[in-house]
């Protein structure tokens, strides 16, 4: 199913985690199967999260699920400002319709808890009619990430499907 779905359906979702740490299995991923659950609990059919190393591995992966149209792709870590944290450079070039609120909100959010929620480098925004958010790579900061998309995913997802009005 392409794009927001309207009704309870919403489509598919892809979770995307930049860890290279998890991705060679040195490290167990907490974040993937916490925004699935999420995901699913708001009306996505979630795919099983993708774990790739940091960097251009997190291209390929955002290119590869572009290509099956899915309603949203949630991506956590490689936002900070490690070298090897490229997941925004990899993002940026992918979004046609950018929604810096988003992300403001994030960041909002994580400052509440942490000064260093300023450092996450992450973008929101449209790759044609799927939604893109870069979530920060810990799970607090992933669970302020989902906290700013719950009350405003449905909307937007309705909004980006043409099935909601202004």
């Amino acid at each position: 199913m392409s794009a927001c779905e309207p009704g309870n359906h919403l489509g598919t979702a892809a979770v995307i985690i930049a860890s290279t740490r998890a991705a060679m299995g040195t490290y167990e991923d907490l974040t993937g199967p916490v925004i699935a659950e999420w995901l699913g609990e708001h009306g996505f059919d979630a795919m099983d999260p993708i774990v790739v190393p940091d960097g251009a591995p997190v291209g390929a992966a955002l290119r590869a699920v572009l290509t099956q149209h899915p309603a949203v792709v949630l991506t956590s870590g490689g936002t900070g400002l490690s070298p090897d944290d490229q997941t925004p450079e990899m993002t940026l070039p992918l979004i046609e319709r950018d929604i810096p609120g988003i992300m403001e909100a994030v960041r909002a959010a994580g400052m509440l808890k942490t000064p260093m929620a300023a450092l996450s480098r992450g973008h929101a925004g449209l790759a044609g009619r799927t939604l893109i958010v870069n979530l920060p790579g810990s799970p607090s900061g992933v669970m302020d990430g989902l906290a700013v998309l719950d009350p405003i995913i449905k909307h937007l997802c309705e909004q980006v499907g043409g099935h909601h009005g202004h």
